[in-house]
């Protein structure tokens, strides 16, 4: 397995060195030079099989030579033995035909806890494959966050040898019970700081950080983003658990996603690349819609980014739309780096119809209000007697609004964040307040850490740089 860049000018590398990069050189996105394939009887043999297993698949379809299949199935047990859920994403119906994926299981309560507790552990891996350090020395992992990236990456690296890990998150924009999985953590390797912005201005800071080669060669520097390849190839995996589990692949099936990033849906487009049978993909945004008005108009346009009670979506700049873009042109890099370097510098982009059109081949974007998001989480707590949280809400209302699709097809919501970590949210919906789990009570009364920063580079780099290189 080689990897390109989304802009066709970095040379190609292997998964390791994907996996470490995070982003490519010339600021583009890895992506594999040729996807994985599973044929049907594969898919077919995933059915009964447990979520380790598949997800050590996938993943060495993905990883190819590098990694010893035995140690990639050990690497991925250990990652999903703490969830609290012994099916680690498992299914609940709503409806006849409308299902709950549920992918808040793990120690931050975030379906972004399914990807990061591999990804620290294939870091170690790699560590220990290169005579006990990456690329020399330790590695600064550089963490933008809308609010769960950020604790489930505190959660997987805290405390890892060879790590240094800063978290950046938008001032006043994410929960309580968010920002304290990140704050409450006691390990030297692991700095938070909060910035004054929204999500995009940490998110450009973070790239911004890449652009500067000898910053970045300085401190050693890597991204746990879903920028980074590996995160979309382990999230790729509970796509095809919950698929098979309603009868795939002799039956498709389609998806409703909450999206911000991208990162998500495009693992849902991965997956339908890699063979799954997936009917449609539903991409729902709260008010923060360049994905959905991309995928409706052909127009990818930022806008101020606004607060909702989804916050890990309140993004206008969505990484990982730049990877759909570019399979959908051909894979032309040097289109893709044109027009994305385009988009960075006026905030626009008008995608080739027949890009569009291809995009619109399996994606329909929605976007949903906050008054639909919340009667979205007050109709599924009447009606099935779920409590859901707002991003979920968000899926489930995109799924309603959405064109009619085929009434034999499962339609599965991503459930991508506990209820408790929305506790206001749900409970002026419902009157219910969601059942606070363990790993939620322990965050709750520890002392909070962390530093503020003001949305610029420069101050960034400075205090990266304090802490990588005291």
């Amino acid at each position: 397995m080689r990897y390109i860049s989304t802009r066709g000018e970095a040379p190609e590398v292997g998964f390791i060195d994907a996996l470490l990069a995070g982003l490519a050189a010339d600021g583009g996105l890895y992506a594999p030079k040729a996807w994985p394939v599973l044929a049907a009887d594969e898919i077919a043999a995933f059915a009964g099989a447990p979520y380790a297993a598949v997800a050590a698949d996938i993943l060495g379809r993905f990883a190819g030579e590098e990694i010893a299949p035995a140690a990639l199935r050990a690497l991925c047990e250990e990652a999903y033995a703490g969830f609290s859920h012994p099916a680690v994403a498992p299914l609940a119906q709503l409806a006849p035909g409308r299902y709950l994926l549920e992918l808040f299981h793990g120690p931050t309560l975030a379906f972004k806890d399914l990807a990061m507790q591999v990804l620290a552990r294939l870091y170690d891996h790699a560590r220990k494959g290169r005579g006990g350090a990456v690329r020399g020395e330790a590695t600064t992992i550089v963490c933008a966050t809308s609010g769960d990236t950020g604790g489930a990456a505190v959660a997987a690296f805290a405390g890892r040898p060879g790590v240094r890990l800063v978290v950046l998150f938008p001032e006043g924009r994410i929960s309580a019970i968010q920002r304290r999985f990140m704050t409450t953590s006691a390990h030297d390797n692991v700095r938070v700081a909060a910035v004054a912005g929204d999500f995009d201005d940490c998110q450009a800071i973070l790239k911004a950080l890449f652009a500067d080669a000898p910053f970045a060669a300085a401190v050693n520097l890597t991204a746990v983003n879903s920028i980074n390849i590996a995160r979309i190839a382990a999230q790729c995996v509970y796509y095809f658990t919950a698929a098979v589990a309603l009868g795939a692949p002799p039956r498709a099936v389609a998806f409703a996603v909450p999206t911000g990033n991208f990162g998500d849906a495009f693992a849902g487009w991965a997956a339908r690349r890699m063979g799954l049978p997936i009917e449609r993909l539903i991409a729902a945004t709260n008010a923060n819609d360049i994905v959905a008005r991309a995928l409706e108009t052909g127009v990818y346009a930022r806008r101020p980014a606004r607060a909702t009670h989804s916050p890990a979506m309140d993004i206008q700049v969505a990484s990982n739309f730049e990877r759909l873009y570019f399979e959908c042109a051909g894979r032309d890099g040097a289109a893709t780096g044109a027009a994305f370097r385009g988009f960075a510098a006026g905030g626009s982009l008008d995608i080739p119809p027949a890009v569009h059109a291809v995009m619109r081949e399996t994606f329909e974007g929605v976007s949903v209000s906050e008054a639909q998001t919340a009667e979205a989480i007050a109709a599924t707590w009447r009606q099935a007697g779920e409590l859901i949280d707002p991003h979920t809400a968000v899926a489930v209302a995109g799924a309603d609004l959405a064109s009619p699709g085929n009434e034999a097809t499962p339609l599965i919501v991503l459930s991508t964040a506990h209820p408790a970590k929305f506790p206001q949210a749900v409970a002026a919906a419902t009157g219910a307040v969601p059942a606070l789990p363990a790993a939620a009570r322990a965050v709750a009364d520890r002392v909070e850490t962390f530093d503020r920063l003001p949305a610029d580079a420069e101050a960034v780099k400075a205090y990266v740089r304090a802490f990588a290189l005291p």
